[in-house]
């Protein structure tokens, strides 16, 4: 059967191919050049779990994009269950304004979000297009014609789902490129969220210091302001665990996850996988560490198996609480080398993440890789203290704040006072000529 393409659609899987080509980092402006002439709009925003450093991707308008938190994100995507249609808002809470939004959920649980949206020169339009207001989750009008938006939403949520599948086929690539600047995020992002959390829970602890005076007037005020307090710590604890949990993955759960995305091996093929599960109770791994892991471990596999008579293949990985531990062992000739190309490459995703590899060959015996990847970036190496005039104590201080610790743990580890850090992280922005923690934090580095 002949299949003839019209010149639209031919440039359209062009446009759509240029979109999933895109490195993870030039997605959503690739995607909002794909979507515009369908559907105009002031901003894209894609948020998925998939990229644990960078789960925020966005395009448009920087007053919009550079305002978006994922407690919002998080609002949105409960809106719309998943296998739900798409959904065209006429009022949602997106960068801290409350604006339209039309809202797609794909079938990796990944959200895309465009605000004030517009139908564009190449929707199809009925005679009486319906008002964005008016378009439901079900795609139609409120007099239950489908309308031109309600069209544009459904072609552009069968490309979101394309682009999203294409978004989980790179993370589990896992890029050098990626994972550097996965883990340079992560550890930017664990840093601002510290920072926050510090200023806002010591802002709110003094707050409900005073109203709790007994000299405080009148009750009914006091205690309406003490239970307002409460919740606004709840909720700004909250926000906090939530980004923990996007960046942080259990041991047993990735190791999970590994096993199902080897079981196709196992399933279809003469492969006898072999699987070492980790403890139970072992620390969490940051998520673009489980990343790597998981995609190193399915190309040391695949590099094992390209051997003559390999027939069964050893995977174990541990957590010694510094490091995630992987050995990938085969029962092949027991001749393989780093100067293999798949395990080149699989080194330079390995390096990457400060990690080592080793191939360990024995004649007759097998082969079998070893790798090691941190679990911490590396702390670069701190100014000297001569530098700034920094006091010993000034110094240790400024260790601990460049690593990310807030304000309470810097006290405790220090076993002085939170008053105390405070005096001397003040000295500290004085001394260095920095403004905020951030700052401070960089410049020491």
């Amino acid at each position: 059967m002949n299949i003839l393409l019209q010149p639209h659609s031919i440039e359209l899987l062009e446009r759509v191919d240029l979109v999933l080509s895109s490195p993870l980092l030039g997605v959503a402006a690739s995607l909002s050049e794909l979507v515009r002439p369908l559907l105009g709009h002031s901003a894209l925003v894609i948020f998925t779990e998939d990229c644990t450093g960078r789960p925020q991707k966005k395009a448009g308008d920087p007053r919009i994009s550079d305002r978006v938190s994922i407690a919002e994100l998080d609002t949105l995507r409960c809106s719309l269950p998943e296998g739900s249609a798409p959904l065209w808002l006429a009022g949602a809470m997106i960068g801290s304004e409350v604006r339209p939004v039309a809202l797609w959920l794909a079938a990796t649980g990944a959200l895309l979000v465009l605000t004030d949206p517009e139908p564009g020169p190449e929707s199809e339009l009925d005679e009486t297009p319906g008002r964005p207001g008016t378009v439901s989750e079900g795609g139609a009008s409120e007099d239950g014609r489908e309308t031109g938006p309600a069209r544009s939403l459904a072609v552009i949520g069968q490309l979101w789902e394309l682009v999203a599948a294409g978004i989980r086929r790179q993370v589990a690539a896992a890029p050098p490129a990626y994972l550097f600047d996965s883990r340079a995020a992560s550890a930017e992002r664990a840093r601002v969220i510290a920072d926050l959390t510090d200023a806002h829970a010591t802002t709110l602890e003094s707050l409900l210091a005073v109203l709790r005076a007994r000299d405080a007037r009148p009750e009914s005020a006091r205690q309406n302001a003490i239970d307002l307090t409460t919740k606004a710590m709840v909720r700004l604890r909250a926000v906090s665990d939530r980004d923990r949990s996007l960046s942080e993955e259990p041991v047993a759960q990735a190791f999970e996850r590994l096993r199902d995305d080897l079981r196709p091996l196992v399933r279809f093929g003469d492969l006898d996988v072999q699987f070492i599960e980790p403890p139970l109770n072992g620390r969490a791994l940051p998520g673009e560490v489980a990343h790597a892991g998981r995609a190193i471990v399915r190309g040391a596999v695949l590099a094992l198996i390209d051997q003559e008579g390999v027939g069964r293949v050893r995977v174990q990985w541990d957590c010694d609480g510094s490091n995630l531990l992987i050995r990938v062992r085969d029962d092949g000739p027991g001749d393989l080398t780093t100067d293999v190309p798949s395990v080149s490459r699989l080194a330079g995703r390995v390096a990457a993440l400060s990690g080592s590899l080793e191939v360990e060959a024995t004649a007759g015996w097998g082969s079998e890789m070893v790798v090691t990847l941190p679990l911490d970036a590396p702390v670069a190496a701190l100014a000297p203290a001569a530098e700034w005039g920094l006091s010993p104590r000034e110094q240790g201080v400024l260790e601990l704040v460049a690593s990310g610790l807030r304000n309470r743990a810097i006290a405790e580890a220090l076993l002085i006072s939170e008053n105390t850090v405070k005096f001397h992280v003040a000295n500290l922005l004085r001394k260095v000529g920095a403004s905020t923690r951030a700052e401070l934090a960089s410049l020491a580095r």
